[in-house]
């Protein structure tokens, strides 16, 4: 075996020579995959489609695929996102089709840039979710919305791996607006129902994080709000958070391929 020289790495690998970033959605039945089950698959799908993918050193190296701001198991999403370090340059477009070949249907790769300075982490600090309430009447679902945002403070616990924690849900809650399954605005007539009533919520990044989940729980706080069924939850969107409530797409300017 060949004695390593000081300063040098075992197991030497070839360099990182491009950085490409992916954005892919999670949708159907794969929602309910944790993000370690999606991580895996997202490996075994760029050995799969032969992508040039570096690798760290050492005695056991694994693929430099970096993650951010996994959505929770049980949600959906429109906007996630992840870093490949490659060992030669690829065409983003071809390693979106490619990839996009080998994942499974519900695991849909969407859009890849080359990565550009600032890193993707300086340019999301927002989130916008979907939740879709079956049962629930958009007036009802409106008049808890209202108590939230007028109050500066509502906590909640979450139970984490290291104990109970509190979470300040107004304090990273910047937008919450509703509506009813056709679009519309709540109806202010009493006893209006829709069939499902719409909450659109724009969530700052902040640690420990605000999920859909915990503003859910925030209305029970404030308003008794508990929804009959469980809801259906959506990423929409990750991105910068502008003084008008705005998400900027992480991508921009440097978008080079898109899919639908």
């Amino acid at each position: 075996m060949a004695r390593v020289r000081p300063g040098e790495a075992a197991n030497p690998a070839p360099p990182t020579v491009q950085r490409i970033r992916v954005r892919f959605a999670k949708r159907g039945r794969l929602r309910f995959l944790s993000h370690r089950d999606i991580a895996r698959s997202v490996e075994r799908a760029v050995r799969r489609a032969g992508v040039p993918v570096a690798h760290s050193h050492g005695f056991s190296p694994h693929p430099r695929i970096s993650w951010l701001g996994a959505a929770p198991t049980g949600a959906a999403s429109e906007a996630e996102y992840l870093e490949i370090g490659l060992t030669r340059e690829v065409d983003p477009d071809m390693l979106v089709a490619e990839l996009d070949a080998v994942l499974p249907d519900g695991l849909d790769v969407l859009t890849a840039v080359v990565a550009e300075p600032p890193p993707l982490a300086e340019r999301i600090n927002a989130s916008r979710w979907r939740i879709e309430l079956p049962g629930v009447a958009a007036a009802e679902l409106a008049a808890a919305v209202e108590a939230l945002l007028a109050r500066e403070r509502v906590v909640v616990e979450r139970m984490t791996p290291s104990g109970r924690r509190e979470v300040d849900v107004r304090a990273g809650l910047a937008s919450a607006a509703v509506t009813a399954t056709d679009g519309s605005s709540p109806s202010s007539t009493a006893g209006t129902v829709a069939d499902c009533a719409i909450l659109t919520a724009v969530v700052r990044q902040m640690t420990p994080a605000v999920r859909p989940d915990d503003v859910l729980g925030a209305l029970d706080v404030v308003a008794g709000f508990r929804p009959p069924v469980p809801a259906k939850v959506t990423r929409l969107a990750q991105g910068l958070l502008d003084d008008r409530g705005r998400l900027a797409e992480p991508f921009d300017p440097d978008r080079v391929t898109t899919r639908s």
